[in-house]
C-alpha cells in the first residue's frame, strides 16, 4: 500500500509518499513560492536530489505537478497514480467539530469551512491542498489528520477560558492546542521505549521548533497543552509572544495607534525571539549572536528556556506520576543547551540528566539524556507527524474496506 501524504502552507506544499509495507519513504520534496514569481519543486528521491524550476500559481497547479513528477518516466517513482491507495492531508484546526482523523466526504469539507473564522491563513491554506488533490484524484480516498484532535481529551477545567460561559458556547472560544500529530508521534514512540503499553504512562512532551508547545500526556492522552485558541498561546517562540496580559493588545493599539487585528499580527509576526533579540527568529542565528557577545540575543534564549522550564514544573504538577520527558522538533531536538538549562535543578523532582551525553548528541537519532539514578527518564525522539498522517490515513481507509 502507498499513501501520499500532503501538507499544504500558505506559499507552500510539502508531500511524501510512504511504501506503508515497512513504512519508508518513496519520494519526498516541497512546492515553494506558490503564487509567487520564481516557485520550484525541491524533490528528493532513494538516488539523490533534484530541484525543478516550474510556474505554479496556485495549490491546484502545484498538486498537479506533484502528481505529474511522481508518475513521470523519468524522474518519476510510480507508475500511475492508480498505485496510491490514499492521501492524507495535515490540517492546522480541527476545531469543535472533530475530535479524531476522518475520510473526506461532502459533509466533512462542509463542516471545515465553519472553522475557517478560528484560523484562517492556515485553514485557506491546508484547504487550497485538498481541492488541489481532490481536482485530480477524484476516486482516490483522502483523509485528514487534525492536529487539534489529540487535544479533544484536555478536561473543561483545562480547556475553558475564564469568560462568559454563555460566550464559549456561542463563539467556541476555548484552548484548542496545537502540534497533536507531533505530541501524539512521540507519545507513541517513548512508549516502545519505556516497554509499557502507551495507557499506562504519563509524560511531557516538548515539542520546540519556530512554533512550540509543551502537553501534559495521562495515560496516553492529553489533559493540557501551552497553546490555545491560536498557535500564540504559551511559550515564547520565533516571531510568536506567547503568553502576556490580554491588555497587551489595547495598551500596544492605543501606543502605536494600531487596530486589535494589527496588535496580533505584531504579536504573531513581529515579537518572540525575534522581537526580543532584534536578530532573528532562526535559532542558529541567535546562537551566533550569543556567542559574539549579543545581550539580546541570550535574553531571548533565556526567556524561552524559562518558561519551558516553568511549564514543564506545572505539568509535574498537574500529573503527578511522570514516566518520561520528551524532547522534539527542530530546536528540542538539536539544542543542547536549551535541554539542559530547562532541566537544570530539578534533581528535587527525580530529574537528572547525564550533561556530556546531552552535548554530545548524533543527529537525528532516538537518545536517553537522563542517568541511570535519574527517576524520570529524558529523552531526545525525532518526530515525524508525516509518518502519523500516513499510518492514520491507512487505518482509516482499511476500516471502510
Amino acid at each position: 500500500m502507498k499513501i501520499l501524504v500532503i501538507n499544504a502552507g500558505s506559499s507552500s506544499l510539502k508531500f511524501q509518499l510512504f511504501d506503508m509495507k515497512d513504512e519508508s519513504v518513496i519520494a519526498k520534496g516541497n512546492c515553494e513560492k506558490i503564487g509567487i514569481k520564481g516557485s520550484f519543486i525541491g524533490y528528493t528521491m532513494k538516488d539523490g536530489k533534484k530541484e525543478i524550476v516550474v510556474d505554479m500559481p496556485d495549490h491546484k497547479v502545484a498538486m498537479k505537478n506533484v502528481l505529474n513528477l511522481l508518475t513521470d518516466k523519468k524522474e518519476g517513482v510510480i507508475e500511475n497514480l492508480n498505485e496510491i491507495s490514499a492521501v492524507g492531508h495535515r490540517f492546522v484546526q480541527g476545531g469543535w467539530l472533530f475530535d479524531r482523523s476522518v475520510i473526506i466526504t461532502k459533509d466533512t469539507i462542509k463542516k471545515l469551512n465553519m472553522l475557517v473564522d478560528l484560523s484562517p491563513l492556515h485553514a485557506h491554506a491546508n484547504m487550497a491542498g485538498v481541492e488541489g488533490c481532490m481536482s485530480i484524484m477524484k476516486n482516490t480516498p483522502q483523509t485528514i489528520i487534525f492536529d487539534t484532535s489529540f487535544h479533544a481529551t484536555m478536561p473543561a477545567k483545562a480547556y475553558m477560558y475564564g469568560i462568559k460561559y454563555e460566550d464559549y458556547e456561542k463563539y467556541h472560544v476555548r484552548k484548542y492546542g496545537f502540534h497533536g500529530t507531533s505530541h501524539r508521534f512521540v507519545t507513541s514512540e517513548v512508549a516502545k521505549l519505556l516497554k509499557k503499553n502507551v495507557k499506562d504512562i504519563n509524560v511531557i512532551t516538548v515539542h520546540l521548533g519556530n512554533g512550540s508547545s509543551i502537553t501534559a500526556v495521562k495515560g496516553g492522552k492529553s489533559i493540557d497543552t501551552t497553546m490555545g485558541l491560536t498557535p500564540l498561546e504559551g511559550l515564547i517562540m520565533g516571531t510568536r509572544s506567547g503568553d502576556l496580559d490580554p491588555t497587551v493588545v489595547s495598551y500596544l493599539a492605543d501606543k502605536k495607534k494600531m487596530t486589535a487585528s494589527e496588535v496580533v499580527n505584531y504579536l504573531n509576526k513581529e515579537s518572540g525571539i525575534l522581537g526580543v533579540s532584534g536578530v532573528s527568529s532562526d535559532m542558529r542565528e541567535l546562537n551566533s549572536a550569543i556567542v559574539k557577545g549579543n545581550e539580546r540575543a541570550r535574553l531571548a534564549l533565556d526567556m524561552l528556556i524559562y518558561r519551558v522550564k516553568k511549564y514543564i514544573g506545572a505539568y509535574m504538577a498537574v500529573l503527578g506520576k511522570v514516566d518520561a520527558i520528551v524532547f522534539t522538533g527542530g530546536i528540542g531536538e538539536n539544542q543542547e543547551d536549551l535541554r539542559e538549562g530547562a532541566l537544570e535543578g530539578m534533581e528535587n523532582y527525580g530529574i537528572i540528566i547525564d550533561k556530556t551525553r546531552n552535548a554530545k548528541l548524533p543527529r537525528g537519532t532516538i537518545e536517553q539524556i537522563s542517568t541511570k539514578k535519574s527517576k524520570v527518564k529524558v529523552y531526545r525522539i525525532p518526530t515525524n507527524e508525516e509518518l502519523l498522517i500516513a499510518r492514520d490515513t491507512k487505518e482509516l481507509i482499511e476500516n471502510i474496506k
